[in-house]
């Protein structure tokens, strides 16, 4: 299990903003939440919040609000917004391969694709359709449980 997590890629800027999104969701009672409440509550740095919804922003994702009682609003309804469509907006992707994913070069510079390649091409996928399924309104109800079947 460890190999795999080693090889996983997804950064603490696709976590962060998840967290934040999730955050801004439960806590937002038809106000705009500031951004220091999100760090505080989630303990996130609140430079890195604003790099992160900056690039939210631009995406979509949130609208700024501006004054006494400003902060972010969801552009849309937390059941709209996809963790993947997160994932995109801060230039995250979920990595499982060492490789690039159609690369015609093979595996670490070789002539061929790794013995592997293929396994970890397919568990990337299915990682990735995970977080096309899942919504930040699935986050904050707890409805993530994970389908096995396909």
């Amino acid at each position: 299990m460890a190999q795999i997590a080693e090889n996983m890629k997804l950064s603490s800027k696709g976590r962060y903003a998840v967290m934040a999104l999730a955050d801004l969701a439960k806590f937002n009672l038809n106000e705009p939440v500031s951004l220091r409440d999100i760090s505080l509550r989630q303990g996130i740095s609140l430079v890195y919040l604003e790099q992160l919804f900056s690039k939210l922003k631009k995406n979509k994702i949130v609208t700024s609000v501006r004054g006494n009682k400003g902060g972010y609003i969801l552009s849309k309804q937390a059941s709209e917004i996809k963790i993947s469509d997160v994932f995109i907006a801060v230039d995250e992707k979920v990595k499982t391969i060492g490789c690039e994913k159609h690369s015609e070069s093979g595996c670490n510079g070789k002539s061929s694709k790794c013995i592997t390649h293929d396994l970890w091409d397919e568990l990337e996928d299915y990682i990735n359709n995970f977080f096309q399924k899942k919504t930040l309104n699935d986050l904050i109800n707890k409805k993530y449980q994970i389908d096995y079947e396909r």
